[in-house]
């Protein structure tokens, strides 16, 4: 068989053909360099062209460096961006090959054109090479003061660059001074918002160290510079003017007066077509009316038709943005936006998450004028084809239905979606009704009536059966056919997977014994059999709970599992109001798409392995008094939150401890299940067993042994293992910094704060010295009420073993989450014990 024959296509211009292309290049750029050839320029391009466009598929054309910066010698423009290109790439990575590019980019800076004065000063700024700095500052002081607008713009940044690279340098050659001088004095307003935020950002960095630096910060929230630069707003660019604003939320007004002056300036600014200027005009009112109630009530008014304007009018994404901020203003004003829940229907060309967010608000703003209309239009939606809108449609029912005080057409209306042929929805429905006769019993006889009439096999999900199951066990005398179901539940035990599902059906089991004990002795026998050898720990452990109480006394058991119910009046928010406060205040930004402060998101330990080493490089380290020790381990106020987390206690999923089976103390586990199956089968379970038999006696015994209730001995308790700790370490934070990089985690837990402990972290100092006559010593610390985080370390005793831990503390939830890395991995148990330990005596007198 003939070879195939080979493809007549030339190659790609953007991929070399062999080794020897770039050499090509090489040789063609250099015959090019000095000619002044007619022509020239365009044939320079095209091999620019193919320079780039092999730098950009990852090809190493470093070694053309020398032929490119020759070949830079031109007028054109369009030779030089793609020159300019070149070397910011290899710059960086070649050091010693941004020598070559000094001269003739200085001498770029000098150019007649300012196109290419500019792009030579950005490009020079952008080198950030160590040994190269000392070039930039003399073009930098001539750009500050170039004639055209373009090349001052581009210097302002350059000064920025110059400061993150090299900020002794900036603060010598007063750059600050000549940028505050340019932002009150230029007239090119592009320059003028370069400069505030170059500031801004310069300022604040050297706030900490300086105190000139943290008056200059101040000042720029004076009222001069506020005026300034409020009465030339209107020239600003879009992005100037949010730069401009959100300087203008920090500004204390000295009376009302003055607030509304600056309201009435900015009034025109709701008008704007970009949102962001409009969302940024409504945080400064919100602002500057936090203080007079009736006014900043008027602002949820005045700013309302902007913001429903813009969610009507932009893309999917914007809607959201707004929609996120009108949320947020909805939950804390309803009664303002509950003539207008017509604009938060959902149209049947939205994004999910722009409907799912549109349901909460026509949940928030529901009540006695409007509920009909918006529970009519949310039972439309129980049918959408999108099933979690569906959910999220019925939940939103319900949610009215509690917080309402007329609910009869809502019931009904929950009533009608259990008897929809659909799983989801009588899933979701079932969950909403319990809720329902939680707090309304009243409606008990309506509601069971519909859900005697439900399978429990035909309810799948974990959720909607252990209502259906509270329902049995709590409303068994008016079901009829309760104490059978429940029975018919328990004989499938072992087919039901959710540790929720057996809880509830344990409780619902024993409610109905309670109330028909006749028919409910069995299956209360068999529950409690199956609860006992039951493998998810807090199952058994309730069902050896339930038993010991009925073989104490019938009438406790019944007080504590089935007492007189009352109805519930206010149900539980998900998120508390200091976080709702926090948010509101961080209008305008991520928080409130996020729903969560910027702490909670925007932490340093996200961003990569122990990032502050800047915390680190302030702080006094080793055996020095604690007052020094303590006042030196501040971390700068206006970093808190970039050093803070939140400690989120994780929800622990019903099937969390599913692969591990428990095994009770002098217990056999199949024999203890078998004993307490005969037991309460042949008795009511109402007294103590008399049967005899070991296997009779070992589950009695494992069960006494659990509520410790008669034990007839116990084991001695193990001895705690022993560390000694080195009172008199030091450690460097460099070497701390370095250790947190390269150690791994040994041990990552949550441990809970005692009221005591919560109630005196009132400031980092004040564990630090606690934690420290532990010999447990903080190196980094930051944090104001409610989250506080610290790194402390400690190293054992004759021993050059050292731990290393981050302590992240949230007195809300009071809980605080420990990640420890050791050099010795073996003994990090031992020090997590020592740790809590010393951690749980924190405010004891």
């Amino acid at each position: 068989m003939p070879p195939p024959a080979q493809s007549q296509r030339s190659p790609s211009p953007s991929q070399p053909s062999g080794k020897s292309e770039v050499s090509d290049l090489k040789f063609q750029l250099r015959q090019l360099a000095g000619s002044r050839a007619p022509g020239v320029d365009d044939s320079k391009r095209e091999l620019f062209k193919k320079v780039i466009s092999y730098m950009t598929i990852g090809i190493d054309v470093s070694s053309l460096f020398g032929e490119m910066v020759m070949c830079s010698a031109t007028s054109d423009v369009v030779l030089k961006k793609m020159c300019y290109l070149y070397v910011g790439n290899y710059a960086k990575v070649n050091p010693d090959l941004a020598l070559l590019t000094i001269n003739f980019l200085q001498k770029d800076c000098r150019d007649e054109d300012p196109m290419i004065r500019g792009l030579a000063l950005r490009s020079l700024s952008s080198l950030c090479v160590a040994n190269l700095v000392e070039y930039l500052v003399g073009p930098l002081g001539s750009g500050l003061k170039d004639g055209n607008a373009y090349v001052r713009m581009v210097a302002v940044i350059g000064v920025l660059k110059l400061y993150q690279f090299s900020a002794s340098t900036c603060i010598d050659a007063d750059f600050p001074s000549i940028l505050k001088h340019l932002m009150l004095n230029d007239s090119d307003t592009h320059v003028v918002a370069n400069c505030l935020s170059a500031l801004q950002e310069i300022w604040s960095a050297e706030a900490s160290t300086s105190e000139e630096a943290l008056r200059e910060r101040e000042a720029l929230i004076s009222k001069p510079i506020i005026y300034y630069l409020l009465n030339r707003i209107k020239e600003f660019s879009e992005w100037a003017q949010c730069l401009v604003l959100e300087l203008v939320t920090k500004y204390a007004p000295s009376d009302s007066s003055e607030a509304f002056d600056i309201m009435n300036l900015l009034e025109d600014r709701l008008q704007h077509a970009n949102g962001a200027v409009v969302l940024a005009t409504s945080k400064v009112f919100l602002q500057l009316t936090l203080s007079i109630t009736d006014v900043h009530h008027q602002v949820y008014e005045r700013i309302k038709a902007p913001m429903l304007t813009l969610v009507s009018s932009g893309s999917p994404e914007q809607s959201y943005a707004v929609l996120s901020h009108l949320h947020l203003l909805v939950m804390r004003a309803p009664y303002i936006f509950s003539s207008d829940y017509k604009h938060f229907y959902c149209h049947y060309n939205e994004p999910s998450y722009v409907k799912r967010l549109k349901l909460e608000m026509l949940t928030a703003v529901a009540n006695e004028s409007n509920t009909y209309e918006i529970v009519t239009e949310l039972c439309e939606y129980a049918a959408n084809v999108d099933i979690p809108i569906a959910r999220e449609s019925i939940r939103a029912v319900g949610k009215i239905a509690l917080q309402q005080y007329d609910v009869n057409a809502i019931v009904d209306r929950l009533l009608q979606f259990l008897e929809m042929e659909k799983d989801y929805v009588t899933a979701e429905a079932l969950v909403l009704v319990k809720d329902l006769l939680r707090k309304y019993p009243q409606w008990s006889q309506d509601c069971i009536a519909v859900v005697g009439n439900i399978s429990s096999k035909t309810v799948r999900e974990p959720k909607a059966k252990a209502a259906l199951i509270w329902m049995l066990g709590e409303y068994s005398q008016e079901m009829q056919d309760a104490p059978y179901v429940l029975e018919n539940l328990v004989e499938n035990w072992a087919e039901e997977h959710s540790a929720e599902v057996r809880l509830h059906l344990l409780t619902a089991v024993m409610k109905c014994f309670f109330k028909r004990p006749p028919e409910t002795q069995n299956a209360l026998g068999a529950a409690l059999a199956a609860g006992v050898a039951d493998f998810h720990q807090d199952v058994h452990d309730r069902a050896l709970f339930y038993y010991r109480m009925l073989q104490h006394n019938v009438s406790v058991a019944e007080r504590v599992v089935n007492p007189p119910k009352q109805a519930v009046s206010v149900f539980a928010d998900t998120q508390s109001s200091e976080i709702k406060d926090r948010i509101f205040d961080e209008f305008n930004s991520l928080s409130v798409v996020y729903q969560k402060p910027s702490y909670m998101f925007t932490d340093r330990e996200h961003r990569g392995t122990f990032e502050f080493s800047d915390e680190l490089g302030n702080l006094s380290i080793g055996g020095e008094v604690s007052e020094n020790v303590v006042s030196a381990q501040r971390v700068d106020e206006n970093d808190n939150h970039l050093l803070l987390t939140t400690s989120e206690k994780e929800e622990a999923s019903g099937s969390s401890n599913n692969g591990s089976a428990y095994v009770s103390p002098y217990d056999n586990s199949s024999a203890s299940a078998s004993a307490v199956a005969s037991q309460t089968r042949t008795e009511p379970a109402i007294s103590n067993p008399t049967a005899t038999g070991h296997s009779s006696q070992s589950a009695s015994l494992g069960i006494d042994d659990l509520l410790d209730l008669g034990l007839p001995a116990a084991l001695p308790a193990p001895a705690s293992p022993q560390l000694k700790l080195n009172a008199e370490v030091a450690l460097d934070p460099s070497t701390f910094q370095q250790k947190w990089r390269q150690l791994p985690v040994s041990l990552s837990q949550e441990y809970s704060v005692s009221p005591r402990g919560v109630a005196a972290l009132t400031a980092p100092q004040a564990l630090i010295r606690h934690m420290q006559s532990h010999s447990i010593h903080c190196i980094a610390s930051g944090g104001q009420s409610p989250s506080f985080k610290f790194f402390f370390f400690a190293q054992k005793m004759d021993s050059s073993s050292n731990y290393l831990v981050e302590c992240i503390i949230n007195t809300s939830s009071a809980f605080a989450r420990i990640t420890i890395k050791a050099d010795d991995q073996s003994t990090s148990e031992v020090f997590s014990t020592l740790f809590q330990s010393a951690l749980s005596k924190f405010g004891n007198p």
